[in-house]
């Protein structure tokens, strides 16, 4: 059983307790309902994001369909969930009134602004027990338009209200309509037939400017329902596939496109490029003593040379410019052969270490002052 049917399933259980098994005041009389499955590997969502805003106020109490109009609303909500199917769309669940109506919550995101999972919507829908309080439809359509402001993309706005006591708050969907533009559609969806409702909600679908006015009793079947899913939020066609993400090979956090420094050994800390991060092992003056500074680096690379048996690495030997040429030629390898042997005391077999001396030609810091000769003083390794 795919992801979706499992939930459908689950929802479908749902939805049979909640028309069937409620105390008080429980729906009677609707159509059975056995959601449309659509195969998801046949559409793409058209809409980028969907907000359900939900009516419970108290005119919700009143009939409709032998039923209090907000348990018909939390039916159309659950049908249309239990049918669209999960495309990557962000979701949310947006409600005003509520039993309160001195509430400071007005209106509530009960569920996102987040990837759409109908599971998850369909526990939140089922917080929202009771309808009750006046209507602040405006609100709930000014905090709506707050919850886009960190998307982008097309948004569909599915309002399922009686529409009744709202006259003043067409401005607000007006405001959020020029807010966003051909970017957002409203889709409301009529609990009832007061002509009060009919009149205010028509004039809703007339702002959106993208479909008209929908009645819930023509929604309640399931070939209708997923007729009205599929003009909404669906578009046929394979979706594009992901594109391949881009490789690691040398397993060193860099992807490949990215990395200067393909090939870095197995274990090796690496800068945000790539490339092997290695300090230059400095010597005092005239030396070719090792620091014991420098020991803790050494064991490293010994480390890294032990997890890359195929691996070698060239000992670049330097000196400061104090000194004739011949001299500080053969300081330079005596230097590069010191750390050889280090590493070959180690366990690390000489043929993988090659060893050359620069003298001082090859400076890296001003030889002018004491600190700059002390950088030029050095080992470099390079792996081969």
């Amino acid at each position: 059983m795919n992801k979706k049917r499992f939930v459908q399933t689950f929802l479908t259980i749902t939805a049979v307790l909640f028309l069937f098994g409620c105390a008080a005041k429980e729906p009677v009389g609707l159509p059975s309902f056995s959601a449309k499955q659509f195969d998801a590997s046949m559409y793409r969502s058209k809409v980028d994001n969907f907000v359900i805003i939900l009516d419970a106020s108290s005119s919700m109490e009143d009939d409709c369909m032998g039923n209090p109009k907000f348990m018909v609303a939390k039916a159309i909500v659950e049908r249309m969930n239990m049918t669209l199917p999960e495309l990557g769309q962000i979701a949310g669940l947006r409600s005003f009134g509520h039993a309160d109506s001195i509430s400071k919550n007005e209106t509530e995101l009960l569920y996102g602004m987040e990837e759409y999972n109908s599971a998850a919507l369909a526990e939140k829908l089922g917080a929202i027990s009771k309808a009750g309080g006046y209507s602040p439809f405006g609100s709930a359509m000014l905090a709506m338009g707050t919850d886009l402001e960190s998307l982008s993309g097309k948004t569909a706005v599915i309002i399922v209200s009686d529409g009744l006591d709202m006259k003043a708050d067409a401005a607000q969907a007006t405001s959020v309509k020029e807010q966003y533009g051909d970017a957002i559609c409203y889709y409301p969806i009529q609990v009832g037939n007061d002509e009060e409702g009919t009149a205010f909600l028509s004039q809703i679908a007339s702002i959106g400017g993208c479909a008209s006015l929908m009645n819930a009793g023509d929604l309640m079947d399931p070939e209708a329902m997923a007729a009205f899913v599929e003009k909404v939020f669906l578009e046929r066609g394979i979706a594009a596939p992901a594109a391949p993400k881009p490789m690691d090979s040398d397993g060193d956090g860099v992807l490949d496109p990215d990395d200067q420094c393909p090939g870095t050994p197995a274990g090796a800390k690496v800068n945000a490029v790539g490339c092997w991060i290695l300090d230059n092992v400095l010597f005092d003056f005239d030396k070719d003593v090792i620091k014991p500074a420098a020991f803790a680096q050494l064991d490293a690379v010994y480390e890294i040379l032990e997890k890359n048996p195929a691996m070698s690495i060239e000992l670049q030997g330097h000196t400061d410019n104090i000194g004739t040429k011949k001299y500080n030629m053969g300081l330079s390898l005596r230097r590069a052969n010191s750390v050889a042997k280090y590493l070959q005391d180690k366990g690390i077999s000489r043929d993988r270490l090659a060893t050359t001396g620069f003298g001082f030609d090859k400076p890296v810091a001003l030889n002018s002052t004491d600190f700059g000769r002390s950088l030029n003083r050095r080992v470099e390794i390079h792996p081969y």
